[in-house]
């Protein structure tokens, strides 16, 4: 099973939202759904979760980070965060987003007529339109901060 799998699982037989076991593990909403799908939108490779995210799927389930791991498939590549040097969004960087989620979520809502795939909307096509938007601007805002950010303002 992939990380994804097992999360998608607990999240089931618990009864939990994805935004109830973000909270609960401190993975965020967008890299839960990512994990379900386990597969990156923009190349369509599989999501190989860090050791960190394990940690924390593991917290968020009560379950041991060892009895998790050998639950994992052999074949999912795991990367270790120490290395990555890649910028972290800040908790403002975080809200902004938030805000501007939100107010989209609300124009989409009072739109009458809103079309997904040739049937009116329902929620749950907003909410993945919600979450898609939501991994772009991270991954854009990132890839920003990395790009944009003077060298004697990064952190080693």
């Amino acid at each position: 099973m992939t990380l994804g799998d097992i999360i998608k699982d607990y999240r089931k037989k618990q009864h939990l939202s994805m935004d109830a076991f973000s909270e609960r593990s401190g993975i965020s909403k967008a890299y839960i759904s990512l994990l379900e799908k386990n597969k990156h939108p923009k190349t369509g490779k599989t999501i190989a979760p860090s050791i960190q995210c394990i940690k924390q799927a593991a917290d968020g389930m009560n379950m041991d980070f060892n009895v998790l791991l050998g639950m994992i498939d052999g074949d999912v590549s795991l990367k270790d965060e120490s290395t990555d040097t890649s910028p972290e969004l800040t908790a403002r960087d975080e809200k902004d987003i938030a805000k501007i989620l939100e107010q989209t979520k609300e124009q989409l809502l009072s739109q009458e007529g809103l079309m997904f795939d040739g049937d009116p909307a329902s929620p749950e096509a907003i909410n993945s339109i919600l979450d898609a938007m939501q991994i772009g601007m991270e991954m854009a805002k990132k890839k920003n901060k990395e790009k944009y950010t003077p060298k004697k303002y990064k952190k080693d």
